[in-house]
């Protein structure tokens, strides 16, 4: 888990950090910490007994969705969310919530495809860098939890099944 969240963070993150930032990541344990204290609740994907994908949701919303660079855009993404919309109906949440950030435009792209809509802008008092954060919302549709997906898009019931399941 821990090289999943390392990948995503040099890739996605440390570009647009301070180096007060970057420091306070590696010196505080960011990464190690938040698995330690939520790891029974990620969905895992999981490839040759490596994890290549995870998701984290809590009460309606999104808190992680992670994928190994070398596996993006091959559906997993897409099905780690499926998978977790469906946890959420089953558990009577109606509305699902996420952030991204502005300078992330390919997590927006990606949000957007899947019927998230941008619902408010506000500074990012995570990363204590000036970034922007983008809060997204979906309804969760109907019972079926298909209402709100689009015409083109795969009901969570016939997304690709997660690797290693």
């Amino acid at each position: 888990m821990h090289a999943l969240l390392l990948d995503t963070f040099e890739r996605t993150w440390r570009a647009q950090l301070t180096p007060a930032a970057i420091q306070a990541y590696f010196r505080d344990r960011i990464a190690e910490r938040y698995v330690e204290d939520h790891s029974g609740e990620f969905l895992v994907a999981e490839m040759h007994g490596r994890v290549i994908g995870m998701v984290h949701q809590r009460a309606g919303f999104i808190e992680a969705l992670h994928v190994l660079g070398a596996c993006e855009r091959r559906g997993l993404g897409r099905a780690l969310m499926a998978a977790a919309e469906a946890q959420m109906r089953d558990r009577g949440v109606r509305r699902a919530s996420l952030e991204t950030d502005t300078f992330n435009l390919a997590s927006q792209r990606f949000y957007e495809a899947l019927g998230y809509r941008e619902a408010a802008r506000y500074p990012d008092t995570e990363w204590n860098s000036g970034l922007t954060t983008i809060r997204y919302e979906k309804d969760l549709g109907d019972e079926n939890g298909i209402g709100a997906l689009a015409a083109d898009q795969p009901s969570p019931t016939t997304s690709t099944p997660l690797p290693g399941t």
